[in-house]
């Protein structure tokens, strides 16, 4: 399959192999399939596990390219821990739960960012030519991708993350890593990070020395992976009980929402896509007013969310380009602080159910706006709470246990450098 710039519906195609080591689209738009393969339920009878449903499920987009014959290799170690859906647990309103976060760094990251540095480990390169990975995280992408790619060969990984702008854990796992893998502290929003990652993927005299990629969401090669779980959740819940499964998934630059949007482009049984923010509201308000509005990101206890002006509102556009119709396939709604606050408390105290943040947003819509809806639907759980325990355990009452694969790294000495939010500053330090 080829892949096209959503800035470009008619434009130049490459494979998916140039895909995912540009990162960006020249013309810095970003990649999207030609055309999304239509899939039936009946096509994955014989797939039980996940890693043998992404192996199915990702072969159309991987034909014709050099990362063909890996495939399988790639979703095993990518899929190589457990996915879980399972009923909510206690009174309230009935629905389910999709835990992601069971990989190495406790976030539903680990899955897209170890399927892409495998693949890209793959791809030849000139001889002694390293390529360098440069992300910006707002907490659990970072530690993902720098946990995918630490030790790796000849990859280097630049982390670009706010200042103060993620929780004390986050940023160790930020900081941990060995020498390929550097992490720095913006004076600045997500945004502001965001912003120099694509200028710096626009620096015509920092690529001639420097040969990046992103593994960000705006790398389809992060995507792709992403729409295995709610290709899998669907399609066991789908065998179970004969209907569709929702979706109510907290979403900051759109990528983990608009894979389950891709899942149901294909043709899999995913019922309605609900999108929840924090106090960021762009993307509700967006589809509220129809037209696209980024604004300043705000902080908030939901840092992965912190997000306004989110990339991948550019994808979810190009799949469906006319607000109207948005309107009518995708809702958003905007959850603030004491929303979270009281989901966490509320939950812990009637259904023994410990939240991470995010997931608590995701929870508190599925309680007070989707109630009394039909259907089924599954909150997404995107990070572990022990991940943010200065939020958690003080609404909680006690302690959350911290799994030992987050502990190990916790034991690791950290070093933290900061940056200045300038093109300037992050120049020197790709230099480097």
């Amino acid at each position: 399959m080829r892949f096209r710039s959503t800035r470009a519906p008619a434009g130049r195609t490459v494979a998916l192999s140039r895909a995912l080591l540009a990162g960006l689209a020249p013309d810095g738009g970003l990649y999207v399939p030609e055309a999304l393969p239509l899939r039936s339920a009946e096509e994955f009878a014989d797939c039980t596990t996940p890693a043998q449903i992404a192996a199915r499920l990702l072969a159309p987009f991987f034909a014709g390219d050099p990362l063909a014959p890996h495939l399988e290799g790639l979703a095993r170690d990518a899929f190589g821990w457990p996915l879980r859906l399972r009923a909510l647990r206690g009174p309230g309103p009935a629905g389910r739960v999709l835990e992601l976060f069971h990989g190495p760094t406790l976030a539903f990251k680990d899955l897209g960012a170890r399927f892409l540095a495998a693949a890209l480990e793959h791809l030849p390169r000139a001889s002694g030519e390293r390529l360098t990975v440069l992300v910006a995280t707002s907490g659990d992408t970072g530690g993902a991708v720098a946990a995918a790619f630490d030790g790796r060969s000849a990859i280097d990984v630049v982390l670009l993350y706010p200042r103060g702008g993620v929780s004390a854990r986050q940023e160790h796992q930020l900081t941990c890593w060995s020498r390929n893998v550097r992490a720095f502290a913006v004076r600045g929003s997500f945004d502001d990070c965001q912003r120099l990652v694509k200028g710096a993927f626009a620096d015509s005299d920092l690529l001639r020395s420097r040969r990046l990629t992103s593994a960000n969401s705006i790398n389809v090669g992060r995507l792709l992976p992403q729409t295995v779980p709610y290709a899998w959740a669907a399609l066991l819940h789908h065998r179970e009980h004969g209907e569709p499964l929702g979706f109510v998934v907290p979403t900051g630059n759109l990528g983990n929402a608009l894979a389950a949007l891709w899942a149901r482009a294909m043709g899999l049984p995913v019922g309605p896509v609900v999108l929840v923010t924090n106090a960021n509201r762009a993307i509700p308000e967006s589809l509220e007013h129809g037209a696209w509005r980024p604004r300043p990101a705000v902080r908030t206890l939901a840092s992965a969310m912190d997000v306004g002006d989110a990339s991948n509102m550019e994808r979810l556009l190009d799949l469906v380009p006319d607000w109207r119709a948005l309107r009518g396939r995708v809702r958003a709604f905007a959850v603030d602080d004491d929303e979270i606050r009281a989901r966490i408390r509320m939950d812990a105290e009637r259904r023994g159910e410990i939240w991470c943040p995010h997931t608590a947003a995701a929870a508190e819509v599925l309680a007070t706006r989707l109630a009394h809806e039909g259907g089924a639907f599954a909150i997404v759980a995107t990070a572990h709470p022990a991940k943010f325990e200065g939020v958690v355990e003080p609404l909680v009452g006690r302690s959350i246990e911290v799994p030992e694969r987050l502990a190990a790294l916790l034991r690791r000495p950290a070093c933290i450098r900061e940056l200045e939010a300038t093109p300037e500053a992050l120049r020197a330090v790709l230099r480097v």
